[in-house]
């Protein structure tokens, strides 16, 4: 008696849309709406204004990117970012020479980072409540040691860093996108950027596999925290003073942006370039409304109903990869 086999019904070939350009194509799309209600927005003077300001939000969220590819969040960038601009302004020119002084502030940052790091492997307490308190506490320290006024940064040299250009390019930028390649280069082709996808993507496996998690998470905390403090110093440099309270919201917008540009909050999984076309969308989007004539308190509703819906497309976009590779 012959057998008979039944094949199992056919799937219908799934669409896959790559986030990376879907995300370019938004921004695109984006641009050319805005243009068409603001004649100005794409004048070659108003692109530059936007790419000078692009590094401060565009720097930070490279350490944001490689914090959360490991599944945590530092909340601290922010306050990173103030106190270091004020460490340079106090240092500079009392007791160190500008450079010596932009040194220190840049360790500074990268001490709060390895706190983070610290606290967060030792004492095993959860990324969003250390880098909540520190949070609070850097953004605290910054006030108290400035006596809560702005310091001047007028040193010629140092206000390049933000302020200067190159052949007509922000110089902030070119120190940006170099960042970005770097950093790319190394989550690609290194065995640490291999091995911080895999503590994102399963803890216990990387464990079991000997990558040691502690070491990896230290060294990711320190780049983000020095990544904040070098945007704090392009910050200082655009203000020329040291502010205690610059950079408010900064890490609201550098989350929103780094998880619009297909980094997910779960861990394991992240791009650079999509971080980038995130933070130039979201850069830009503040633009736009400022040249649409948008008052200031529906830009903050507009940067709030953002980051609800990135965190959102978040969710969406880590249960589709649960369903379906739980399909097959």
């Amino acid at each position: 008696m012959l057998q008979e086999t039944v094949s199992p019904p056919a799937r219908a070939p799934s669409l896959k849309v790559n986030p990376t350009l879907a995300l370019l194509g938004a921004f695109i799309l984006m641009c050319i709406v805005i243009g068409v209600f603001a004649p100005t927005f794409l004048s070659l003077d108003n692109i530059v204004t936007i790419a000078s300001t692009l590094a401060i939000v565009g720097i930070s969220a490279i350490g944001m990117t490689i914090v959360l590819i490991t599944g945590g969040v530092d909340l601290s960038v922010g306050s990173v970012a103030a106190l270091t601009g004020v460490v340079a302004s106090l240092l500079w020119p009392s007791t160190l020479p500008i450079w010596p002084a932009v040194g220190v502030a840049l360790l500074s940052g990268l001490l709060v980072g390895l706190i983070n790091g610290f606290i967060i492997t030792r004492l095993k307490i959860n990324p969003l409540i250390t880098t909540l308190a520190t949070y609070s506490a850097v953004r605290g320290i910054a006030f108290v040691v400035s006596g809560t006024q702005d310091n001047q940064l007028g040193e010629a040299s140092f206000q390049f860093l933000g302020r200067g250009n190159i052949a007509g390019i922000p110089f902030s930028l070119i120190l940006m996108l170099a960042l970005y390649l770097f950093f790319a280069l190394v989550l690609r082709y290194t065995r640490f950027g291999r091995n911080l996808f895999a503590i994102g993507g399963s803890p216990e496996a990387a464990r079991l596999a000997g990558i040691n998690i502690n070491m990896h998470l230290m060294v990711a905390y320190g780049l983000c925290g020095l990544l904040s403090a070098l945007s704090g110093l392009v910050s200082a440099s655009q203000l020329a003073a040291g502010r205690p309270q610059a950079a408010f919201g900064l890490e609201f917008a550098v989350i929103a942006a780094v998880v619009l540009g297909g980094t997910t909050l779960a861990g394991g999984k992240g791009t650079l370039v999509g971080t980038l076309i995130g933070v130039m969308l979201l850069r830009t989007l503040d633009n736009g409304l400022v040249q649409l004539n948008v008052s200031s308190f529906w830009q903050d509703v507009a940067r709030g109903v953002v980051l609800l819906l990135t965190v959102g497309i978040d969710q969406i976009r880590v249960r589709w990869e649960q369903n379906r590779h739980g399909g097959t």
